[in-house]
C-alpha cells in the first residue's frame, strides 16, 4: 500500500510539470551540452623525405565535451528544418596499431562548424516526442599541439586547421513542460562524421634527426550524447477539453446528439449505434419539421479529403437513423471538413473531439 501511494503521489505531483507533446510550429531555438566520443582517428599515411609511409595506425582520445545551438522552422505535421552551430573537442593519448597501443600521444582535436538538419518529430504520441533526422554541413578540424612519441622518437603536427564537408544522424526526445508553453527538455544521440582526408604538416624525429612531414588523418567519426532545451515561439497551450454536458432530464428529450468516429473512420461503434437509436427514439416524442445531420473531422488530412470524410460520416449516420424508424425524407446531410471545430486546434491535429457527426432535431 505504501508503494502505491508513493507512485500516485508522484503521478499527481508531475500533472502540472508535464505537458502533452505537440508538432513544433513556427520559428524555434535550441540548445544541448553533453560529450563526445570520437573514434580512433585512422592515420592513413605519413609523407616524409624517405618517401611515404602507411603504418596503420590510429590515434586514440578521450571523451571530451561537446555542445550544439540550433534556429529552426517546424511546419506543424511533423517535419522541422533547423541550421546549426557545434563544437566537440577531444584529447588525444595514444597511438595504436592493430588494437595495441604503441607510443603515447597528446595534444587535442577540437571540431566546430555549421550544419542543415531535415528533423521528424513522431506527433500525437503522450507526453513525450521522440524524432529523428539528418544533417549535412561543414566541420573545421583545429588540431592543437598534436603529438606522438616513444623510443626516442616523435611526431609533432603543432597548431593547424583543415576543413571537410560533414554529415550527422540524430536520434531524439523531447519532454513538454506544461508550465512554459513552447518549452521542452531534449535528450540526443548524434552520430557526425567528417568525408574526407585532411593533410596537416609537421616534423618527425628518428635518431636524432628532425625532418618535415606530412601526416593524413581520415576517418573522423564521433559518437554525442547530449541534453538541452527546445523552445517553440507563438506556442498556445492546448485547448482544455470540452465540458460533458449534464444528461437531460427523461421528461425533457435533447435536440441535439453527437457521434464520435475513429481516426479516418466512417464506420459506427456500438456507442455511436446506441446514441443514434436514443436520437431515433426521441424524435418520436416531440414535433419535428425535420432533422439534420452534419459530419465534421479533424485537421489531419487534406482539406479535401477531410470534407469527402465528414460527407461519409453524416451518411453513415442517416442511414443508421432510417435503420432505427426515421422517414428518409425528414433527414438532411452535410459535411463541413475540417471546418466548425469542436476544439480549436492548429493544422495536423487529431483530435478525438472534433471527428464527430452532430444529429439536431428541429
Amino acid at each position: 500500500m505504501q508503494l502505491r501511494g508513493a507512485l500516485l503521489a508522484a503521478s499527481l505531483l508531475a500533472l502540472p510539470i508535464v505537458a502533452s507533446a505537440q508538432p513544433v510550429t513556427g520559428l524555434y531555438m535550441g540548445a544541448g551540452v553533453g560529450v563526445n566520443l570520437m573514434q580512433d582517428e585512422n592515420v592513413s599515411s605519413i609523407t616524409g623525405p624517405g618517401g611515404t609511409a602507411f603504418p596503420s595506425a590510429k590515434l586514440g582520445s578521450r571523451v571530451g565535451p561537446a555542445g550544439v545551438v540550433s534556429l529552426g522552422w517546424g511546419l506543424g505535421n511533423g517535419f522541422r528544418f533547423e541550421v546549426e552551430g557545434d563544437f566537440r573537442a577531444n584529447k588525444f593519448n595514444s597511438l595504436n596499431s592493430s588494437g595495441t597501443s604503441v607510443a603515447a600521444a597528446g595534444g587535442w582535436e577540437q571540431k566546430y562548424g555549421a550544419m542543415v538538419n531535415a528533423v521528424y518529430d513522431f506527433v500525437g504520441l503522450p507526453v513525450v516526442q521522440p524524432y529523428v533526422g539528418l544533417g549535412v554541413g561543414y566541420q573545421w578540424a583545429f588540431e592543437k599541439n598534436v603529438a606522438a612519441y616513444g623510443g626516442g622518437d616523435s611526431i609533432n603536427l603543432g597548431t593547424s586547421t583543415k576543413g571537410d564537408f560533414a554529415y550527422q544522424a540524430i536520434l531524439g526526445v523531447a519532454l513538454p513542460i506544461a508550465a512554459a508553453p513552447g518549452l521542452a527538455i531534449t535528450a540526443e544521440y548524434r552520430f557526425m562524421g567528417l568525408a574526407g582526408n585532411r593533410n596537416y604538416s609537421g616534423t618527425a624525429t628518428a635518431g636524432g634527426i628532425t625532418a618535415p612531414v606530412s601526416v593524413k588523418l581520415n576517418d573522423d567519426y564521433n559518437h554525442t550524447f547530449l541534453v538541452g532545451f527546445r523552445y517553440n515561439f507563438g506556442q498556445v497551450p492546448p485547448p482544455a477539453p470540452a465540458p460533458i454536458a449534464a444528461p437531460a432530464p427523461a421528461v425533457q428529450p435533447a435536440r441535439s446528439y453527437l457521434v464520435f468516429f475513429d481516426w479516418d473512420k466512417a464506420t459506427l461503434t456500438d456507442r455511436a449505434r446506441q446514441i443514434i437509436h436514443e436520437a431515433a427514439d426521441n424524435s418520436t416524442h416531440v414535433q419535428y419539421t425535420r432533422i439534420e445531420v452534419n459530419g465534421y473531422t479533424d485537421t489531419s488530412g487534406t482539406p479535401q479529403y477531410n470534407m469527402g470524410l465528414s460527407i461519409r460520416r453524416a451518411t453513415v449516420v442517416k442511414a443508421e437513423l432510417i435503420k432505427d424508424g426515421v422517414p428518409p425524407g425528414a433527414i438532411t446531410t452535410q459535411g463541413f471538413g475540417e471546418t466548425h471545430l469542436l476544439v480549436p486546434t492548429g493544422p495536423g491535429v487529431r483530435e478525438p473531439q472534433n471527428r464527430r457527426v452532430e444529429i439536431i432535431i428541429h
